[in-house]
């Protein structure tokens, strides 16, 4: 069995307050996080930015029913719209070995949680779509 699965679809949005006013109260997601985090968008996004403002919206009921993001890079002007799909593997170095030349623009950067650092790669699919593999936190 595999333990590749997409997370998530993400959306850089103008308005958050508009995002939930349309998923949730119109389409009826529930709220499942509203974090900051920084980390070096740069590197991994090309967005100038350290700080990203993170709100997930799904059924919690059923998780392998799929998540909308809406993104804010804080203190960047980045254009609304469609920005990537996130799915989490068991190996973010096998998943790159496995792509071979097929990843391109390939951008790698680790993000600290308790667990450890979490292995985070961007890289763009046949017909240019973002794609970010997230690995499980490496234990220190």
């Amino acid at each position: 069995m595999t333990t590749h699965r997409i997370h998530h679809a993400a959306i850089v949005v103008k308005d958050v307050d508009a995002s939930l006013r349309f998923w949730r109260d119109g389409l009826g997601f529930e709220l499942l996080m509203d974090e900051t985090f920084e980390g070096d968008w740069k590197t991994l996004f090309d967005i100038d930015a350290t700080k990203v403002r993170s709100v997930m919206v799904g059924d919690p009921s059923r998780s392998g029913s799929g998540i909308v993001e809406f993104v804010q890079f804080v203190g960047a002007d980045v254009p609304a719209g469609f920005e990537l799909l996130s799915l989490f593997v068991g190996d973010v170095d096998e998943a790159l070995t496995k792509l071979g030349d097929d990843a391109k623009e390939l951008r790698r950067i680790e993000v600290q949680s308790p667990q450890g650092p979490v292995p985070m790669v961007t890289v763009r699919d046949p017909d240019g779509v973002l794609v970010e593999i997230i690995g499980p936190p490496q234990r220190p």
